[in-house]
């Protein structure tokens, strides 16, 4: 079953009521995780850095993005009842670690399932510490190429953790569709004969749709409640009925792909008497008449004998009368 993840990341703006709503919102549609960041500005930040272009856009274009961070963190309360409420609505809670203090949080809480965010990809005391922890991992490659990505995969495997997903992932917000580049997740996947996914930020539901056609096992789509809110992350995320609608589209795709068992299904069985067609009469014949192509042909229904069997059954003698349209 393909593993969707709704990536509220810090769209709930450091309200935990947004947060619940959020939450609430995530389970109407069927996603079966949602997912926060977990950050120390004052570990992962440089103070006078500034924002990325997209963070602009919809948020204080005087702060900084130390100081953005700060007003959207989650300290650990927030965390401990954010989990509770996860469990209270028997759905998984995931958490995004951005440095090394934020992983212990994570791991002292009972966190089972770590997402490594794309930036992190490079961070090697960051990237060890994970490995030995021993938990399942997703790990996001935005920015990343083949050789950065085996690297992280081989600190990630050195404690013998291999219970890990790769998702592709283009990290400009929101990825312009030529950008996307979903045969990526494919490479990924015959490189290093490992499970793939895919984290999204084009605007719209068709890429992380057809990212499952392609054989993702994971999607992560990040969601809001109202794309005009202020925050970095709004303009790029689903709205509700948006995310409601994509998961349904998976789950409708998932289906149809089927097992990949080339025969005849269920549902179509009943039309094979119907469709498929017999060799038959193509007149009247006598008993003893030599069956040629003037006096037999093909015709629906099945049941009779095969037209693979035409040349067999051409310059046979007639065991019996038949009328027009007679199965053979």
């Amino acid at each position: 079953m393909i593993f969707i993840i709704a990536e509220i990341g810090v769209n709930h703006n450091g309200d935990l009521k947004l947060a619940k709503k959020l939450i609430d919102k995530a389970c109407e549609s069927g996603v079966d995780a949602v997912k926060f960041q977990t950050y120390n500005p004052d570990k992962c930040t440089s103070k006078n850095l500034e924002k990325a272009k997209y963070q602009t856009l919809n948020t204080n274009n005087k702060e900084t993005l130390y100081d953005m961070t700060k007003k959207y963190r989650l300290n650990k309360f927030d965390h401990i009842e954010i989990i509770n409420y996860c469990n209270k609505k028997n759905i998984k809670c995931i958490f995004s670690p951005f440095d090394l203090e934020s992983i212990d949080l994570l791991n002292d809480l009972g966190i089972n399932i770590f997402k490594i965010p794309s930036g992190e990809i490079t961070n090697l005391p960051y990237l060890e510490k994970i490995s030995k922890l021993n938990k399942r991992i997703i790990l996001s490659t935005g920015m990343s190429n083949l050789e950065e990505i085996g690297e992280a995969l081989k600190i990630l495997k050195s404690n013998g953790n291999n219970d890990i997903v790769v998702l592709h992932c283009n990290t400009e917000y929101p990825t312009p569709i030529e950008d996307v580049n979903l045969s990526a997740m494919n490479t990924i996947k015959e490189t290093f004969n490992i499970d793939v996914g895919y984290s999204d930020h084009t605007l719209g539901i068709e890429v992380p749709i057809a990212a499952v056609a392609m054989g993702a096992k994971v999607i992560e789509k990040h969601f809001t409640l109202d794309k005009s809110m202020e925050g970095p992350d709004h303009k790029a995320s689903l709205e509700p009925q948006e995310l409601k609608e994509m998961v349904k589209s998976i789950r409708n795709i998932e289906k149809a792909i089927g097992n990949g068992i080339k025969a005849p299904s269920p549902s179509e069985k009943k039309n094979i008497s119907i469709v498929r067609k017999s060799i038959v009469a193509n007149k009247e014949i006598k008993k003893g008449d030599i069956l040629t192509e003037e006096n037999i042909s093909v015709k629906r229904p099945a049941g009779g004998i095969s037209p693979m069997k035409w040349y067999d059954i051409l310059g046979t003698i007639a065991t019996k009368d038949y009328k027009e349209d007679d199965l053979i």
